[in-house]
């Protein structure tokens, strides 16, 4: 009669342990941008071994029943003006604007999607430790407004791979902005910072008093 007992108890442990150990949900912060900047960490950047084709993109988007892939999922998701999704989701007409440079754009093929960490810039801060998975998660994370974004095609090439303390956007009194999401992108996917590119972000940050950073670490 004991041994049934004690067969009925752990059976009744095991019925309840899924939600007993389920991790909770990250759930999103939100910091002034000198407070985002500080909780970065900081590291030394390396660039050993970089392939652009270790992170694989563009894949079949967030929704991929729709035909479209990432690259034209958040073209369609960034137009002013929706654009017509003709056959093998090929947009023609719709209205975009570039807040790098401040330029409005009315042809999808004169935009590219910026990752706005690059990815050679998030190899150097830890993506070179990631699973294919996960490099291919970021390169393809509409999870984040922030981390992917249509620009101009010739102000994506003037950024390249170069962090802030290389380059900001044109558009000066967009430094806040691009600021707090470059930040928030690092935050989100927990990549480090090097001293030169922190001593950037203090800068531009001491400027922007109001600027709040909201981020959701990724899954």
């Amino acid at each position: 009669m004991l041994k049934a007992v004690l067969r009925g108890l752990t059976a009744a442990s095991l019925a309840v342990l899924p939600l007993t150990v389920s991790a909770p949900a990250h759930a999103a912060e939100t910091l002034p941008l000198a407070e985002a900047v500080a909780a970065l960490p900081v590291g030394t950047e390396s660039r050993d071994g970089y392939d652009r084709s270790a992170f694989r993109h563009w894949n079949v988007g967030a929704d991929p029943s729709d035909g479209c892939n990432t690259r034209a999922e958040v073209l369609l998701s960034e137009a002013v003006e929706p654009p017509t999704v003709g056959p093998g989701c090929r947009l023609s007409g719709g209205r975009w604007w570039s807040y790098y440079d401040q330029v409005w754009v009315t042809s999808a093929s004169g935009l590219d999607i910026d990752h706005m960490v690059p990815l050679a810039e998030s190899w150097d801060s830890g993506a070179s430790a990631w699973s294919a998975q996960r490099r291919e998660a970021y390169a393809n994370d509409q999870g984040a407004e922030a981390s992917l974004v249509a620009v101009t095609a010739r102000s994506n090439r003037s950024k390249a791979d170069q962090d802030p303390a290389q380059w900001l956007p044109p558009a000066a009194g967009d430094h806040c902005r691009y600021i707090a999401e470059w930040v928030a992108t690092k935050l989100r996917w927990s990549l480090t910072a090097d001293e030169t590119e922190v001593a950037a972000l203090d800068v531009v940050a001491a400027g922007c008093p109001d600027q709040t950073v909201t981020y959701e670490p990724a899954p």
